[in-house]
């Protein structure tokens, strides 16, 4: 689409006095078929032929041009310090002392899902094979 194609020429470094970002957006409008919003390869030559036209250079000048870029180039916000959060000095509570931990394993009863579900052989009503011998001596124990 339109947007695309500008980031594309603003990430290959083609605009410059001869060739602007409007430039650019009127190009894609008369190439793109109507009530398209895309373009195939055969229009992306035709673009890259008015290109080389606008800024008067050969069209394999500009293709060595593209080539030579790195690819896109992305760019985004980075977030601002927050005295509360980034510094540890501040905490208070729980978290002062290292906080709660996601590894209780050896510190609590029970540290995982798997310990609460006890997968040893039962009978039909629940009740554990093992712990049915052991208290029961007469079902089956000798």
């Amino acid at each position: 689409d339109g947007r695309t194609w500008v980031k594309f020429c603003r990430d290959c470094r083609l605009f410059d006095k001869k060739f602007s970002q409007t430039d650019a957006d009127l190009m894609f409008a008369k190439v793109k078929p109507k009530g398209g919003r895309k373009v195939g390869f055969a229009d992306f030559g035709i673009l890259l032929d008015q290109v080389a036209a606008k800024k008067k250079c050969s069209v394999e000048t500009l293709t060595d041009l593209i080539s030579s870029a790195e690819g896109p180039v992305l760019t985004g916000t980075k977030t601002e310090s927050v005295k509360w959060y980034d510094d540890k000095t501040t905490f208070t509570g729980v978290h002062a002392q290292g906080g709660p931990t996601t590894v209780d394993a050896g510190r609590t009863m029970m540290s995982d899902l798997s310990q609460f579900a006890d997968r040893t052989s039962a009978d039909v009503r629940g009740v554990k094979m093992a712990t049915r011998h052991e208290t029961h001596p007469s079902l089956g124990a000798s």
